[in-house]
This record gives structure tokens, C-alpha cells and sequence, in this order.
């Protein structure tokens, strides 16, 4: 599966933004989907994830109470709604799919997307 992500951009504290990431190639619901970020000098670091059909997810303890992880199926697109934002919230932010079992560990997602920049300005 090809993954593309966007919607990142400049944002003020406090501010909102909506990451889009575009499946194709493959069924997309034949995957569990998730969010990374890497902030600059940091290493990545695992923000959120949806089951195949939606009904569950988890996030980070950064992410949990601002951030929300959707999909739509029928459109192959993954959604992250970010609000609240803080300066610590600035990275490039990937969209990954795996095959495997429900997780929040990065080496066992099999397919990546370029990432899309989120800076927050304070």
C-alpha cells in the first residue's frame, strides 16, 4: 500500500489542524493505521492508532484529549485531528499501515508515508 500524508503547515499555539494521509494500491481497511511524529534532533515517536474498521484506538499520553485519529474506509484516508497544539507538537508527522495485530511499535508497521511538517508557533 502507497501512503501519502498532508496537511501539515504553520499553526499558532492553541491552534488546530486536520492530517490527512491517502492509502492506495491496496485494501485500505486490511490495515491497522497509525501516526508518528519526529521532532528535530528527537527520534520518532508514536502518537496514535486506529483499528481496521475504526472502533479502536490509543494514543500517546501527549496525544490523548487533543488529538483524534479517524479513518474512512470508503475514501482509503486516514484522518488526524490535532487541536490544542503546542510548541512541543512541532514534527514531521508519518502515516504508517501494518498487517499485523493492533500496536503501537513502530518497527512492526510495514508501510510509510513521506510525512507531512506541522510547526507550531508560540
Amino acid at each position: 500500500v502507497q501512503l501519502q500524508a498532508s496537511g501539515g503547515g504553520l499553526v499558532q499555539v492553541g491552534g488546530s489542524l486536520r492530517l490527512s494521509c491517502s492509502a492506495s494500491g491496496r485494501t485500505f481497511s486490511n490495515y491497522v493505521m497509525g501516526w508518528f511524529r519526529q521532532a528535530p534532533g528527537k527520534e520518532r515517536e508514536f502518537v496514535g492508532a486506529i483499528s481496521r474498521t475504526g472502533t479502536s484506538t490509543y494514543y500517546a499520553d501527549s496525544a490523548q484529549g487533543r488529538f483524534t485519529i479517524s479513518r474512512d474506509n470508503a475514501k482509503n484516508t486516514l484522518y488526524l485531528q490535532m487541536n490544542s497544539l503546542k510548541p512541543e507538537d512541532t514534527a514531521v508527522y508519518h502515516c504508517a499501515a501494518t498487517q499485523r495485530a493492533f500496536t503501537t511499535d513502530e518497527n512492526r508497521y510495514e508501510y510509510w508515508g513521506q510525512g507531512t511538517l506541522v510547526t507550531v508557533s508560540s
